[in-house]
Protein backbone atom coordinates (compact mmCIF):
# COMPACT_ATOMS: atom_id res chain seq x y z
CA UNK A 1 0.00 0.00 0.00
CA UNK A 2 1.44 3.46 -0.89
CA UNK A 3 2.75 5.51 1.99
CA UNK A 4 0.21 8.27 1.25
CA UNK A 5 -2.65 6.01 2.33
CA UNK A 6 -1.14 4.50 5.47
CA UNK A 7 -0.46 5.93 8.90
CA UNK A 8 3.10 6.09 10.18
CA UNK A 9 4.01 4.78 13.62
CA UNK A 10 4.38 8.40 14.78
CA UNK A 11 0.86 9.21 13.56
CA UNK A 12 -0.56 6.16 15.29
CA UNK A 13 1.08 7.23 18.54
CA UNK A 14 -0.32 10.73 18.08
CA UNK A 15 -3.81 9.36 17.53
CA UNK A 16 -3.56 7.36 20.76
CA UNK A 17 -2.41 10.46 22.66
CA UNK A 18 -4.49 13.20 20.99
CA UNK A 19 -7.34 11.33 19.31
CA UNK A 20 -6.88 13.49 16.19
CA UNK A 21 -4.90 13.22 12.96
CA UNK A 22 -4.65 15.79 10.17
CA UNK A 23 -3.55 15.30 6.56
CA UNK A 24 -3.02 18.51 4.60
CA UNK A 25 -4.08 18.62 0.95
CA UNK A 26 -5.02 14.97 0.75
CA UNK A 27 -8.13 15.59 -1.35
CA UNK A 28 -7.50 17.56 -4.53
CA UNK A 29 -8.21 17.90 -8.23
CA UNK A 30 -11.52 16.84 -9.73
CA UNK A 31 -12.57 14.86 -6.66
CA UNK A 32 -12.48 18.04 -4.57
CA UNK A 33 -13.81 20.45 -7.18
CA UNK A 34 -16.82 18.30 -8.14
CA UNK A 35 -17.90 17.93 -4.52
CA UNK A 36 -17.40 21.63 -3.82
CA UNK A 37 -19.34 22.65 -6.92
CA UNK A 38 -22.16 20.28 -6.01
CA UNK A 39 -22.61 21.81 -2.55
CA UNK A 40 -22.19 25.36 -3.87
CA UNK A 41 -24.92 24.67 -6.41
CA UNK A 42 -27.23 23.40 -3.69
CA UNK A 43 -26.60 26.46 -1.53
CA UNK A 44 -27.45 28.73 -4.44
CA UNK A 45 -30.51 26.86 -5.70
CA UNK A 46 -32.01 24.66 -2.97
CA UNK A 47 -31.06 26.10 0.43
CA UNK A 48 -34.13 26.93 2.52
CA UNK A 49 -33.39 29.53 5.25
CA UNK A 50 -36.42 28.35 7.23
CA UNK A 51 -34.67 25.01 7.76
CA UNK A 52 -31.38 26.43 9.04
CA UNK A 53 -31.66 24.88 12.50
CA UNK A 54 -32.53 21.45 11.08
CA UNK A 55 -29.64 21.66 8.61
CA UNK A 56 -27.23 22.62 11.40
CA UNK A 57 -28.36 19.84 13.72
CA UNK A 58 -28.36 17.14 11.05
CA UNK A 59 -26.96 17.95 7.60
CA UNK A 60 -27.11 20.55 4.88
CA UNK A 61 -28.04 19.24 1.42
CA UNK A 62 -29.63 16.10 2.90
CA UNK A 63 -30.90 15.01 -0.50
CA UNK A 64 -27.29 14.78 -1.71
CA UNK A 65 -25.88 12.62 1.10
CA UNK A 66 -25.51 9.58 -1.21
CA UNK A 67 -24.40 11.52 -4.29
CA UNK A 68 -21.40 9.87 -6.02
CA UNK A 69 -19.46 13.16 -6.13
CA UNK A 70 -19.67 13.45 -2.33
CA UNK A 71 -18.92 9.78 -1.67
CA UNK A 72 -15.87 10.09 -3.95
CA UNK A 73 -14.27 12.32 -1.31
CA UNK A 74 -14.04 9.22 0.84
CA UNK A 75 -13.76 6.43 -1.71
CA UNK A 76 -11.47 7.97 -4.36
CA UNK A 77 -9.05 10.13 -2.37
CA UNK A 78 -7.21 7.64 -0.17
CA UNK A 79 -9.46 8.26 2.83
CA UNK A 80 -11.06 4.85 2.66
CA UNK A 81 -7.65 3.20 2.73
CA UNK A 82 -6.59 5.37 5.67
CA UNK A 83 -9.75 4.43 7.54
CA UNK A 84 -9.15 0.74 7.01
CA UNK A 85 -5.51 1.10 8.01
CA UNK A 86 -6.46 2.73 11.33
CA UNK A 87 -8.76 -0.16 12.25
CA UNK A 88 -6.88 -3.14 10.92
CA UNK A 89 -6.89 -6.05 11.51
CA UNK A 90 -10.54 -5.28 12.27
CA UNK A 91 -12.72 -4.25 9.36
CA UNK A 92 -14.79 -1.13 8.78
CA UNK A 93 -18.45 -1.08 7.84
CA UNK A 94 -19.18 0.43 4.42
CA UNK A 95 -19.59 4.22 4.36
CA UNK A 96 -22.68 4.99 2.30
CA UNK A 97 -23.49 8.63 3.02
CA UNK A 98 -21.90 12.00 3.65
CA UNK A 99 -22.90 14.71 6.10
CA UNK A 100 -22.49 18.30 4.95
CA UNK A 101 -21.98 21.00 7.55
CA UNK A 102 -21.90 24.68 6.61
CA UNK A 103 -21.19 27.63 8.86
CA UNK A 104 -22.71 30.57 7.09
CA UNK A 105 -20.93 33.95 7.29
CA UNK A 106 -22.34 36.45 9.77
CA UNK A 107 -25.50 34.42 10.44
CA UNK A 108 -26.88 35.32 13.85
CA UNK A 109 -29.71 32.84 13.31
CA UNK A 110 -27.46 29.78 12.96
CA UNK A 111 -27.23 27.81 16.22
CA UNK A 112 -23.81 27.60 17.88
CA UNK A 113 -22.77 24.06 18.70
CA UNK A 114 -21.42 23.73 22.23
CA UNK A 115 -18.90 21.07 23.26
CA UNK A 116 -20.37 17.64 22.62
CA UNK A 117 -19.72 14.07 21.55
CA UNK A 118 -21.72 12.97 18.52
CA UNK A 119 -24.64 10.61 18.88
CA UNK A 120 -24.95 10.74 22.66
CA UNK A 121 -28.17 12.52 23.72
CA UNK A 122 -28.03 15.01 20.88
CA UNK A 123 -30.63 17.82 21.12
CA UNK A 124 -32.47 16.52 18.05
CA UNK A 125 -32.57 12.90 19.25
CA UNK A 126 -34.58 11.17 21.90
CA UNK A 127 -32.60 11.05 25.18
CA UNK A 128 -32.09 7.29 25.04
CA UNK A 129 -30.97 7.17 21.42
CA UNK A 130 -27.33 6.18 21.01
CA UNK A 131 -26.06 6.88 17.51
CA UNK A 132 -22.32 6.61 17.82
CA UNK A 133 -19.52 5.41 15.55
CA UNK A 134 -15.79 4.65 15.78
CA UNK A 135 -14.25 7.79 14.27
CA UNK A 136 -15.16 10.61 11.95
CA UNK A 137 -13.37 11.92 8.86
CA UNK A 138 -13.85 15.54 7.83
CA UNK A 139 -12.87 17.11 4.51
CA UNK A 140 -12.73 20.88 4.05
CA UNK A 141 -14.54 21.87 0.85
CA UNK A 142 -14.54 25.64 1.23
CA UNK A 143 -13.83 28.42 3.70
CA UNK A 144 -11.25 30.66 5.28
CA UNK A 145 -8.41 29.02 7.21
CA UNK A 146 -8.91 31.07 10.37
CA UNK A 147 -10.17 30.11 13.81
CA UNK A 148 -13.11 32.55 13.73
CA UNK A 149 -14.44 31.48 10.34
CA UNK A 150 -16.70 28.69 11.56
CA UNK A 151 -13.85 26.29 12.25
CA UNK A 152 -14.26 23.02 14.10
CA UNK A 153 -12.78 23.27 17.62
CA UNK A 154 -11.68 20.06 19.36
CA UNK A 155 -10.04 19.09 22.66
CA UNK A 156 -6.79 17.18 22.01
CA UNK A 157 -6.63 14.19 24.32
CA UNK A 158 -10.23 14.75 25.37
CA UNK A 159 -11.12 11.15 24.53
CA UNK A 160 -9.32 10.04 27.71
CA UNK A 161 -11.40 12.38 29.85
CA UNK A 162 -14.61 11.40 28.08
CA UNK A 163 -13.92 7.69 28.56
CA UNK A 164 -13.61 8.27 32.32
CA UNK A 165 -16.79 10.34 32.26
CA UNK A 166 -18.77 7.67 30.46
CA UNK A 167 -17.40 5.01 32.80
CA UNK A 168 -18.19 6.77 36.07
CA UNK A 169 -20.49 9.81 35.75
CA UNK A 170 -22.89 9.07 32.92
CA UNK A 171 -25.89 6.85 32.38
CA UNK A 172 -27.65 6.03 29.12
CA UNK A 173 -30.44 8.50 28.56
CA UNK A 174 -29.17 11.49 30.53
CA UNK A 175 -29.17 14.80 28.60
CA UNK A 176 -25.67 15.98 29.59
CA UNK A 177 -23.15 14.98 26.93
CA UNK A 178 -19.91 16.28 28.45
CA UNK A 179 -18.64 17.13 31.97
CA UNK A 180 -18.28 20.72 33.16
CA UNK A 181 -14.49 20.83 32.74
CA UNK A 182 -14.85 19.91 29.07
CA UNK A 183 -17.74 22.34 28.52
CA UNK A 184 -15.54 25.18 29.77
CA UNK A 185 -12.82 24.62 27.16
CA UNK A 186 -12.57 26.59 23.94
CA UNK A 187 -10.74 23.81 22.11
CA UNK A 188 -8.15 23.86 19.35
CA UNK A 189 -9.33 25.27 16.05
CA UNK A 190 -8.93 23.16 12.92
CA UNK A 191 -7.53 25.94 10.75
CA UNK A 192 -7.46 24.43 7.30
CA UNK A 193 -7.58 24.93 3.56
CA UNK A 194 -9.88 23.15 1.09
CA UNK A 195 -8.66 19.59 0.64
CA UNK A 196 -7.31 19.26 4.18
CA UNK A 197 -8.58 16.30 6.18
CA UNK A 198 -9.15 15.68 9.88
CA UNK A 199 -9.65 12.24 11.45
CA UNK A 200 -11.12 12.38 14.94
CA UNK A 201 -11.84 9.64 17.48
CA UNK A 202 -15.52 9.49 18.30
CA UNK A 203 -14.85 10.38 21.95
CA UNK A 204 -13.09 13.67 21.15
CA UNK A 205 -15.30 16.53 22.40
CA UNK A 206 -15.75 19.29 19.85
CA UNK A 207 -17.78 22.36 19.02
CA UNK A 208 -18.36 24.80 16.16
CA UNK A 209 -18.70 28.54 16.54
CA UNK A 210 -19.81 31.46 14.42
CA UNK A 211 -18.30 32.40 11.09
CA UNK A 212 -17.09 36.01 11.01
CA UNK A 213 -15.48 35.73 7.59
CA UNK A 214 -17.15 36.49 4.27
CA UNK A 215 -17.00 32.89 3.01
CA UNK A 216 -19.10 29.87 4.05
CA UNK A 217 -17.13 27.20 5.84
CA UNK A 218 -18.13 23.91 4.20
CA UNK A 219 -17.15 20.50 5.54
CA UNK A 220 -18.04 17.01 4.34
CA UNK A 221 -18.03 14.40 7.12
CA UNK A 222 -17.96 10.62 6.96
CA UNK A 223 -18.72 8.49 10.01
CA UNK A 224 -16.63 5.34 10.07
CA UNK A 225 -17.63 2.38 12.21
CA UNK A 226 -16.01 -0.90 13.19
CA UNK A 227 -17.94 -3.68 11.43
CA UNK A 228 -19.25 -4.88 14.82
CA UNK A 229 -19.94 -1.42 16.20
CA UNK A 230 -23.64 -2.02 17.01
CA UNK A 231 -22.58 -4.73 19.48
CA UNK A 232 -19.63 -2.73 20.86
CA UNK A 233 -21.07 0.79 20.95
CA UNK A 234 -22.04 1.08 24.60
CA UNK A 235 -18.84 -0.49 25.94
CA UNK A 236 -16.71 1.58 23.54
CA UNK A 237 -17.83 4.77 25.28
CA UNK A 238 -15.66 3.86 28.28
CA UNK A 239 -13.04 1.78 26.43
CA UNK A 240 -11.64 4.04 23.67
CA UNK A 241 -9.46 1.32 22.09
CA UNK A 242 -11.99 -1.52 22.08
CA UNK A 243 -12.51 -1.09 18.34
CA UNK A 244 -8.84 -0.48 17.47
CA UNK A 245 -7.00 -3.80 17.96
CA UNK A 246 -3.59 -2.57 16.81
CA UNK A 247 -3.74 0.69 18.74
CA UNK A 248 -4.84 -0.87 22.01
CA UNK A 249 -1.27 -2.07 22.59
CA UNK A 250 0.04 1.49 22.19
CA UNK A 251 -2.28 2.97 24.81
CA UNK A 252 -0.27 3.62 27.95
CA UNK A 253 -1.61 2.28 31.24
CA UNK A 254 -3.50 4.90 33.17
CA UNK A 255 -4.46 7.07 30.19
CA UNK A 256 -8.14 6.28 30.48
Amino acid sequence: MPRSVTWSSEERRRFVDDGVLIRRGLVHGAVLSKARDLVDGWLNAAYDPARLTAYTERSFAPELEEHPDLLALYGRSGLEELARDLLRPATAAPVTRAQIQVRLPHSAQQPVKAMHVDGVSCPHLEPRDLRTFTFIVGVVLNGSATADAGALHYVPGGHHRMARYFATDWTLGQPAQTPDDIDAQDGTAFTAEPGDVIVMHHLIPHRVGTNTSSTPRVMAYFRVSHAQHPDLALKALSDPWLEYPALAALARPGTV
